[in-house]
């Protein structure tokens, strides 16, 4: 590592010469940067020079920028390395976390916020190297096909977390709302751990009567109690060497908690009319979508067991704080159900898909499913339309509630996409959504009356006709 009055050096390795170039004149300011075309040619160079940061593609001919990781981190643990690609996947997010990559940037770096935020990461990464800390990280096995959709900044730091704690022998806590995939979450962290070979066990804590719940965790003996006709194994022994997963653990009872807690300081359970101590080999994960601060504070959660449930945490955004991985999702969802990938706007129409993407979704990614299959069962394989919909949020009892919440957000798009792309129609954009949906909801409620409609909106009847052409609402289609 470079010290006293020496510029920090950085070494960029990347195939793509215009990327490579790119970086280096963003750098070179602050920076001394070096470029490489491959891992093998940046693994020698790090044999013989060192540098404050690297900055490696993901694909490049050769070595990919993943095993140029885990040689470095084998090799130099405390040399940041930051992985950059344009090839996003889960699996990458989550493996370059877990192989001890600094961090993960997804290119292109375009806007002056990226630009700002990977300078500032540069600077982060090589203050963290200089600092004479290490984490270490376990490697494992391949993981299965992806399960987590999405590519927005809140859960490319979801992955990272993952990655982090994955291969760690730590009690995770993942917390979020109803419906934003936490199971998903503690799924993918056994999956990356050195635990992936052994059972995933799942008890949600808010399903099982309290008085069945400590029977359920840590079994009983026969004739321990009205009804225990035989000796029944808890869900901690069968989880033994593997991962439980205690979903909703904000609903456990204070009872129950001093238990669990017992478990986790003593790593033994005791069956209910059991005498004998039971060692269990068993990686906690616990999930909740309560406040449990403020529990504690009621005194309504133990504060001894939130401390022991919080060696790390994990924070799983609302489907609100994600809006652009909507449409990847509803792509998944129609997949899933139809059993063949969703062709796009074939599959559902772009007014549908903005519907989606600006209701407040209360319920989360469990709901947009719920509500994207039963739309696709309405239209019983033809593209999905707003209608569709909107009878299906109503069917789920997910109408719009919140109108104003809805076009918040709309607004909020739309100003955002004029700040990114320079452009300067947000008002008509607006006010052609709003004047659309007015005529489509006229239109449905008078039974096609295009007479009452202009009544209602105060406009001539050609006014009307003409309008819905131009929207493409007319039920005739395209009169002449």
């Amino acid at each position: 590592m470079n010290s006293g009055t020496e510029r920090p050096k950085v070494l960029v390795i990347d195939d793509d010469t215009a990327v490579a170039a790119a970086l280096r004149r963003l750098l070179e300011q602050d920076y001394e940067v070096e470029t490489l075309d491959s891992a093998e040619a940046g693994l020698r160079r790090l044999q013989s020079a060192d540098f404050d940061v690297v900055v490696t593609d993901l694909q490049m001919s050769g070595k990919s920028g993943l095993e140029l990781i885990k040689t470095l981190h084998a090799e130099k643990p405390q040399l940041p390395v930051i992985l950059l690609t344009g090839h996003h996947t889960t699996d990458h997010a989550i493996e370059a976390s877990k192989l001890g990559a600094f961090d993960y940037v997804v290119k292109p770096i375009g806007t002056e916020q990226e630009i700002r935020e990977f300078l500032s990461l540069i600077s982060k990464a090589i203050a963290a190297g200089s600092a004479d800390t290490e984490l270490e990280i376990k490697n494992a096995g391949e993981s299965p096909a992806n399960t987590m959709i999405g590519r927005s900044r809140p859960m490319q730091e979801v992955y990272k977390e993952i990655g982090r704690v994955a291969a760690l022998p730590v009690v995770v806590l993942i917390r979020g709302e109803t419906g934003t995939g936490k199971e998903m979450v503690a799924r993918a962290i056994h999956r990356y751990s050195d635990r992936a070979d052994h059972p995933f066990v799942i008890v949600n804590c808010v399903a099982i009567p309290e008085a069945l719940l400590e029977s359920e965790l840590f079994g009983h003996e026969q004739g321990a109690f009205t009804g225990a006709q035989s000796m029944r194994v808890g869900k901690f022994e069968q989880a033994d060497k593997g991962t439980i997963f205690l979903d909703e653990i904000g609903d456990m009872s204070l009872a129950t908690q001093a238990k669990l807690l017992r478990v986790l300081q003593e790593g033994s359970i005791r069956r209910i009319g059991g005498r004998e101590l039971i060692n269990v080999d068993v990686r906690v994960l616990a999930a909740t979508h309560r406040d449990l601060e403020e529990a504690v504070a009621e005194r309504t959660f133990r504060e001894d067991l939130y401390y022991r449930l919080n060696d790390a945490s994990i924070r799983l955004p609302s489907l609100r704080e994600r809006r652009e991985d909507i449409r990847s999702l509803v792509q998944h969802f129609l997949q899933l159900h139809l059993g063949k990938p969703a062709g796009g706007q074939t599959s559902i129409s772009a007014d549908a898909l903005r519907m989606l993407q600006y209701h407040s979704w209360p319920g989360n990614v469990r709901e947009l499913k719920n509500v994207v299959q039963q739309a696709a069962l309405m239209t019983q394989g033809y593209s999905i339309g707003p209608e569709s919909v909107r009878k299906a949020l109503q069917q789920a009892n997910l109408s719009q509630r919140e109108p104003s919440q809805f076009l918040d957000s709309y607004v909020a798009e739309l100003l955002e996409n004029a700040m990114r792309e320079g452009h300067a129609n947000v008002q008509d954009a607006l006010t052609e959504w709003v004047e659309r949906e007015l005529y489509r909801q006229a239109m449905a409620l008078s039974g096609d009356d295009q007479s009452q409609v202009a009544r209602w909106l105060g406009v001539s009847r050609p006014t009307v006709r003409e309008r819905l052409l131009h929207y493409d609402l007319h039920p005739s289609g395209h009169p002449s």
